[in-house]
């Protein structure tokens, strides 16, 4: 290996919406496809925003600021449709929902830069330092990773510079999607692991699309899961088709999330038909470039 992820990247691709009011996690609770309601200051939330027919529209790293502040990190280009779609539910909440991304400085923390102090290596612990706020994430090929989201303008935290491309191929690394734009509405929530990875409370209380997404899980019904794949060469789009040797006529899943590999190729979450994991795949076209699995770096939760 010719890399070592250490260091801090500025994260440069992601917004922020700041949820604000008396109402503000109770909005969210009934939102979302996490349990914010009891969201404690020490922890955060992987949470995925559906439709009514559980397809999901934004995904999250959510934690409170304070007792009434709540702030959602998101792919900065799904902010505006997703901020504009959560407002129309507002109604009579006190809570008032905006755009804090100019307002927010975000670095991502890896390796030794990520060895926060009094942040415990659980995934979605969090904890505040000053003005900023800490997020544990899951780690990529064994490199401790964290979250730090401070005010604009703020000193960034302590560590070497990171380049983002690594700290990219750090997020494809790490198995969990963050949903963009040519995949909106392309996916229930297992057909990317977010059941497995803190993303789904199946215990809480009604959110749009809940039905689907327990129908999913309950009545063994998951045809699709997301898995981490290499393939040999760059340039491997977003949302490109992957097909399986067995079947060439009809694609099998979809490129959720590339990343260039710093040892050569390209790194990759598909998400896929389960039957179609045990033969060769290729991505792009039906003669596409020749994609191989690589495993999964958590266990799954197994369909009821």
């Amino acid at each position: 290996m010719t890399y070592s992820l250490n260091g801090v990247a500025p994260l440069s691709h992601l917004g922020v919406i700041r949820a604000e009011g008396e109402d503000a996690a109770k909005f969210l609770h009934g939102q979302l496809t996490q349990d914010f309601a009891l969201l404690g200051m020490n922890e955060a939330r992987l949470a995925a925003f559906l439709s009514a027919k559980g397809r999901m529209q934004a995904t999250f790293i959510g934690f409170k600021r304070s007792a009434t502040e709540v702030l959602l990190v998101c792919s900065a280009d799904v902010l505006p449709a997703t901020l504009k779609r959560l407002s129309m539910f507002v109604l009579r909440s006190k809570v008032k929902l905006t755009d804090a991304t100019a307002e927010c400085a975000l670095y991502g923390l890896a390796g030794d830069a990520a060895a926060v102090p009094d942040l415990p290596a659980a995934p979605w612990s969090k904890a505040d330092k000053g003005t900023a706020s800490v997020v544990r994430l899951h780690p990529a090929d064994g490199y401790p990773r964290a979250l730090w989201v401070g005010s604009a303008g703020s000193t960034a935290p302590a560590g070497a510079a990171l380049d983002s491309a690594l700290w990219h191929w750090s997020e494809v690394r790490s198995g969990i999607a963050t949903l963009t734009t040519p995949l909106l509405e392309a996916f229930v929530p297992q057909m990317l692991n977010y059941e497995s990875v803190g993303g789904v409370n199946f215990k809480k209380g009604c959110y749009p699309g809940q039905e689907v997404v327990a129908r999913s899980q309950f009545r063994g019904t998951l045809k699709r899961r997301a898995y981490v794949a290499h393939a040999s060469v760059q340039g491997v789009n977003v949302a490109a088709e992957v097909f399986s040797a067995s079947d060439l006529e009809q694609p099998c899943g979809t490129v959720v999330q590339v990343a260039n590999a710093p040892d050569g190729g390209a790194d990759l979450i598909v998400s896929m038909q389960i039957s179609a994991a045990e033969g060769p795949l290729q991505v792009g076209a039906p003669d596409g470039v020749p994609l191989t699995l690589l495993p999964l770096p958590y266990p799954l939760l197994d369909d009821i």
